[in-house]
């Protein structure tokens, strides 16, 4: 419903373009609308550096995805470049609690979707930088020993013991682009704010090429 909703509004404010919603997951092989396959030359854009949740196996399926997609046409790809940890670490554990209640509310829908028995008030936020991999990694830490239910099964957590939610990776703009090029992308124009901590990145997508594997 919200899709539909947005996707009327968009089309009553932009009459002259086609607004076609559609429902995919970017994460595994997916097709465009059929009015817009083989029609022309065409842009993806993907913003908010949502690449950064990415394993690199999975942004280079993406990149391969969009070459297969849109030969001679472009991705114009947002991502969240590498800056001084404490900037990061201050942005993902940040003093008003926005980041740590985004993360708990992983055991509320879990508690709520799935039926398990998580106790929110005995696990905790927690993130860190990972420099080496270039990477916030996110987890909830038990704040002592407890066992959880999950359709049947115990599954028990020792005091300290964390549970993995997320990684976002961060980048420089030549990584961004090298690892695009694996998958026969080739690099454009490039924009970023004055402070160089997110990039804007044009890439372009050859009429014919055959994608690394």
């Amino acid at each position: 419903d919200h899709l539909q909703t947005a996707s009327s509004q968009l089309q009553t404010e932009f009459k002259d373009l086609l607004i076609q919603p559609q429902i995919s997951d970017y994460t595994a092989d997916w097709q465009l609308p059929p009015a817009l396959q083989g029609a022309g030359k065409r842009v993806i854009f993907f913003p908010g550096s949502t690449l950064g949740n990415f394993s690199p196996s999975q942004a280079h399926h993406f990149f391969q995805q969009c070459a297969q997609h849109l030969p001679g046409g472009a991705l114009l790809l947002g991502v969240d470049l590498i800056k001084a940890p404490e900037l990061l670490h201050a942005a993902y554990n940040d003093a008003q609690g926005v980041t740590a209640a985004f993360n708990l509310n992983l055991l509320a829908r879990a508690n709520r979707e799935l039926g398990t028995n998580f106790d929110m008030t005995q696990f905790a936020h927690s993130a860190f930088y990972n420099a080496p991999l270039q990477r916030i990694e996110m987890h909830l830490q038990s704040l002592c020993a407890q066992h959880v239910q999950l359709d049947g099964q115990r599954f028990d957590f020792a005091q300290g013991e964390t549970l993995h939610t997320e990684y976002s990776h961060k980048f420089t703009l030549t990584g961004v682009q090298q690892a695009a090029s694996m998958a026969g992308l080739q690099a454009g124009p490039v924009w970023t704010d004055p402070l160089q901590w997110f990039g804007l990145l044009w890439l372009n997508i050859p009429s014919t090429l055959e994608t690394a594997r």
